[in-house]
């Protein structure tokens, strides 16, 4: 049977809130864009958005930053990773991970994955041992999470300082407690492609007073700490403020003002993306040739793109079947692919970190494809895209029955 080719954009974000426009209008008719030239008795866009946004997560501090990837690089130097220390990290993940890991001279430990694309607990504790290692980059990958219940308790036991890389589960739960909420610090992105969209910045949560002071300075406060809206007390700055440099990793006041109008509705665009991939979700569910990786029931997830795995699939019909949806305009993405392809690669493309080891993880990512779920989409959309991506999946499973 023919089908109707889809015609959406997999890139193609929601416009920006009336209110954030005309709130970065304002910014911009005042000249003042650095988040710390306000005029007296004014709390400015950024210092607002702190409070804000460290009130809905239910952290005692936040800090805003200029990219998810600073906000992890300025997290690990504040846990106080140096250079050539072995940081531990999913073997799964997006390249700003181990990026950041290796922008502060440490050393990526990637750990091995489960079929659920969550970080094997049992490896982490192997290579914790053998490694060393005191940080973990935790990095919640496509909006999975691991048993985190599990994971608190094996870093007490190991001794690890846990960051969380929230980039794909603002908003998330587990067991009621928010991502971010189960180490020393959450990390947050707001480039395009995550929960709120400021074209680029990053969100930086955590409750150790110590911590975020020496998180504000390293993302360059010079000595205007007191203008944030949820920091640390000026107490806490006597010496880390000389201790600690400057790194110019400021949120500016204009992507502030576009965040917090999205922050406000955040809950309704989570509920939004649940109600396209869980009907996605169920419809591929039914074929036999695709698996879907399991949700606990502790887990409230943020379902802004979909995985499945199409267990033992050649790498050759791997990208016949990247082609055939290609053909009918789904962009499927293949996380088996020799080569990286626009923001998907894996851990043989981050020769920075070292050739390392993952024999499981690769296994799982040769049938590992992936698709963005933007609000954009309705559910007529999703139905076109589970009937194309069956369909393309029907001539896979008639090819190899041949």
């Amino acid at each position: 049977m023919a089908r109707t080719r889809f015609t959406g954009s997999f890139t193609q974000q929601p416009p920006i809130p009336e209110e954030g426009i005309a709130a970065a209008l304002a910014v911009m008719r005042s000249g003042r864009l650095h988040r710390y030239n306000v005029a007296a008795g004014e709390e400015s866009e950024t210092m607002a958005l702190e409070r804000e946004y460290a009130s809905w997560q239910g952290s005692r501090y936040c800090i805003a930053v200029a990219s998810g990837g600073q906000a992890m690089q300025i997290a690990l130097r504040a846990a106080g990773v140096l250079p050539r220390d072995a940081v531990l990290t999913n073997g799964f993940t997006l390249a700003p991970v181990p990026g950041a890991i290796a922008a502060v001279g440490g050393r990526p430990i990637l750990v091995e994955i489960t079929q659920d694309l969550v970080i094997d607990l049992d490896d982490l504790a192997v290579k914790a041992r053998q490694t060393g290692a005191r940080h973990l980059l935790l990095s919640h990958m496509r909006g999975h999470q691991c048993d985190m219940d599990r994971l608190v308790r094996l870093a007490a036991d190991l001794n690890l300082a846990v960051i969380e890389d929230c980039a794909h589960t603002m908003g998330a739960t587990w067991n009621g407690r928010r991502s971010g909420a189960f180490g020393v610090a959450g990390c947050f992105s707001t480039q395009t492609y995550k929960h709120l969209n400021s074209g680029e910045g990053g969100l930086l949560t955590s409750d150790d007073a110590e911590f975020i002071a020496r998180a504000t300075i390293l993302s360059g406060s010079y000595m205007l700490y007191e203008r944030h809206g949820a920091g640390a007390d000026k107490e806490t700055f006597v010496d880390i403020r000389l201790d600690n440099p400057n790194m110019s990793a400021r949120m500016d006041n204009l992507r502030a003002a576009l965040l917090r109008p999205q922050l406000r509705h955040i809950e309704n665009s989570i509920a939004a993306w649940n109600e396209r991939h869980d009907y996605l979700a169920l419809r591929l569910a039914v074929c036999p040739s695709i698996r879907m990786p399991t949700r606990p029931h502790a887990e409230r997830y943020v379902g802004s793109s979909i995985q499945f795995l199409v267990p033992g699939i050649a790498p050759s019909d791997a990208r016949g079947f990247i082609e055939r949806l290609a053909a009918v305009g789904v962009e499927l993405r293949w996380f088996g692919a020799a080569q990286p392809v626009g923001f998907t690669s894996d851990h043989r493309s981050w020769r920075y970190a070292g050739a390392q080891s993952l024999p499981r993880t690769d296994a799982i990512l040769s049938d590992l494809f992936d698709m963005r779920l933007p609000l954009t989409f309705s559910l007529e959309d999703c139905a076109l895209l589970a009937e194309h991506i069956l369909d393309s999946v029907s001539v896979l499973a008639s090819k190899c029955g041949a």
